[in-house]
């Protein structure tokens, strides 16, 4: 499941430099979550950086329109990071 920031954002720009598939973006009024590129730190981290670093307590939380499993994660992680190296 791709992660979402709800309208709780402050724009601290706390997460999008913490991204490591950068799928964190300016939007129109708050930052935004690229669910194409997010795997909720899957293959990077053991929980999300996002929310880690986030100072506003619940801003980041899972999008329910896009639910995906561990192994889907996994999967999209080596798409993403494969298509880099070519």
């Amino acid at each position: 499941m791709a992660l979402l920031i709800t309208d709780k954002c402050t724009n601290c720009d706390m997460c999008e430099p913490e991204c490591p598939n950068q799928a964190i973006s300016m939007g129109d009024e708050i930052y935004v979550i690229d669910p194409a590129l997010c795997t909720e730190c899957v293959g990077h981290y053991e929980t999300p950086t996002c929310q880690k670093v986030c100072p506003i307590t619940n801003c980041i939380t899972k999008d329910p329109q896009h639910n995906e499993s561990q192994d889907e994660l996994w999967e999209k992680f080596v798409l993403i990071h494969h298509s880099e190296k070519l």
